[in-house]
C-alpha cells in the first residue's frame, strides 16, 4: 500500500513520519484508536518510543494529523477532479468518483477520519494536537464550501435542481462520506460498485 498520501512537503529521506503514519492508520482501522498501544507502533517501525515523540507528542496528535492528512487529499482529489470537467454535470459525477479513488490505505484514513470525527468539535490542551484541529476543522469548511460552489454554479447553469445550496452539499457530503462507516475492502462489494451507486444517487439528488 503506497504511503504516499501520507507524505508532506517537510519529509525528507530519512523521516519515518510517513512510516508512522502509516502503521498508526493500519493499526488504528484493525482494531481501532483506544485499542492501539502507542508502543505497538513504536515496535512496528522499528523504532523506540522515545523516536515517536520526535514526531508526534502523543497518540491524539497522531490520529489529528491522520485525520488532517485524509482531509487534505479529499480536498486536493475534488480540486483535480472537476478542473478539468466539461460541464457542472460531468464535474459533479468526477468528484464523486475521484473520492472513491483511493488505496486500501486511503480506505482504513477515511474511516478513521470518521468514527473520530468527534474530535474536531473542542479545543485540544496541547498547542501541537490544536494546531491540527484547526487545521483539520479549516479543511471540512473548505470541502464543504467547494461542494457548495459547484452546486451553485449547476443551479445558475440549469444543470442543477435550485435549492439551498449549503443543505444541498452537506447532504451530498453525508452520502459521500457515510460509505467509510461501514465499506470494507474484500467485502461484498467492490469500491466501483459503490462508487457507481453513489454517483448515480447524487446526480439523482441534484438534477433539474
Amino acid at each position: 500500500m503506497s504511503i504516499a498520501a501520507l507524505t508532506e512537503a517537510q519529509d525528507g529521506p530519512r523521516s519515518k513520519r510517513a512510516a508512522i503514519l502509516a502503521t498508526a492508520v493500519t493499526k488504528f482501522g484493525d482494531v481501532g484508536y483506544e485499542a492501539t498501544k502507542w508502543s505497538d507502533i513504536a515496535d512496528e517501525v522499528g523504532i523506540g518510543q522515545t523516536a515517536l515523540y520526535h514526531y508526534f507528542e502523543s497518540k491524539a496528535h497522531c490520529l489529528l494529523t491522520i485525520m488532517r492528512l485524509g482531509l487534505r487529499n479529499s480536498e486536493t482529489a475534488f480540486r483535480e477532479a472537476v478542473s478539468g470537467a466539461s460541464g457542472d454535470l460531468d464535474a459533479l459525477r468526477a468528484a464523486v468518483g475521484a473520492a472513491y479513488a483511493v488505496s486500501e490505505l486511503e480506505v482504513q484514513q477515511n474511516r478513521i477520519l470518521q468514527a473520530n470525527v468527534s474530535l474536531l468539535a473542542n479545543p485540544r490542551a496541547s498547542e501541537r494536537e490544536e494546531v491540527e484541529r484547526m487545521a483539520s476543522r479549516d479543511l471540512v469548511a473548505r470541502i464543504e464550501r467547494n461542494w457548495e460552489e459547484l452546486l451553485e454554479r449547476g443551479m445558475a447553469s440549469g444543470e442543477f435542481a435550485r435549492r439551498d445550496p449549503q443543505l444541498s452539499a452537506r447532504g451530498l457530503l453525508g452520502l459521500i462520506v457515510s460509505v467509510w462507516r461501514w465499506y470494507r475492502p474484500g467485502g461484498p462489494l467492490s469500491l466501483d460498485e459503490v462508487s457507481r451507486f453513489v454517483t448515480d444517487s447524487c446526480m439523482r439528488m441534484v438534477r433539474a
